[in-house]
């Protein structure tokens, strides 16, 4: 056989396969929107509230994306400029500038309490427990701002499936129904029904599955962040404790470190 001709047909045979899966699935779509025009009022509720999770979903997902990218690209910036900082009345000054850092925050509030205790003139350990609240209680609000809307996901992921699940049983138990009713329990009888019931099965799972996939990533880049404010704050504490030892004052910027 001639080898041009052999690649030819080859070519030929190879267009017709992909052809022939791109019609078929434009045809398993199209299938799967009928059953669900088909299925009966219970199951379209469910399947109406598993599209407004999903989609809820969604929006949360890329809320938090944004969020999360700029709140940890803004920390390491603030971090990287306080270690390269030797004046904390400058670096509160240029912290401003990282509002959406939550390593930021607490340093705001930080030396805030900082400059109260020290025109109170309180002695050291007073001044630093005081200052060691304020960063406690900012770090934690920082983390409930950081977690809003992250157990949406996780009641998502957890519940979806089963929502799902009770929209296929109740499809199935339909169609028994009217197989009881016809006398006929042929294949032709009960597969149209019992694939009608499925996709909300199917729908349950497309909406669960991305929430726990992006909870967990979200609830990881959580910690990290967490991480970097108590790590913060121990350093922070540390500095301000050899400071006030030394008797400097670190609001008036004569801190060095």
């Amino acid at each position: 056989m001639n080898p041009i001709c052999f690649l030819t047909q080859v070519g030929q045979l190879a267009t017709a396969n992909v052809t022939e899966v791109s019609l078929a699935g434009r045809s398993m779509d199209s299938e799967i929107l009928t059953m669900m025009m088909r299925a009966g009022p219970m199951v379209k509720v469910i399947m109406l509230i598993l599209l407004m999770a999903s989609v809820i979903s969604w929006c949360i997902i890329l809320l938090k994306f944004f969020q999360f990218h700029r709140s940890s690209r803004n920390s390491a910036k603030f971090l990287d400029s306080f270690w390269k900082s030797r004046s904390l009345a400058s670096l509160y000054s240029e912290s401003a500038d990282y509002g959406t850092s939550p390593v930021s925050q607490v340093f705001r509030v930080g030396y805030q309490e900082l400059g109260r205790v020290h025109k109170a003139k309180l002695d050291t350990r007073p001044a630093i427990e005081n200052v060691e609240r304020a960063l406690r209680r900012t770090a934690t609000a920082e983390s409930t701002k950081l977690f809003k809307y992250l157990p949406f996901l996780a009641s998502c992921g957890n519940a979806m499936p089963f929502v799902g699940l009770f929209g296929t049983v109740w499809g199935i138990m339909g169609s028994f129904h009217e197989i009881g009713l016809k006398g006929s329990a042929n294949l032709a009888a009960v597969a149209p029904g019992i694939s009608e019931a499925l996709v909300a099965t199917a729908a349950g799972l497309a909406a669960a599955i991305p929430a726990v996939i992006f909870f967990n990533h979200y609830n990881s880049r959580l910690r990290i962040l967490e991480t970097d404010m108590h790590n913060f704050m121990f350093d922070f504490v540390n500095i301000l404790e050899r400071d006030l030892m030394k008797n400097t004052s670190p609001v008036a910027g004569g801190m060095d470190y």
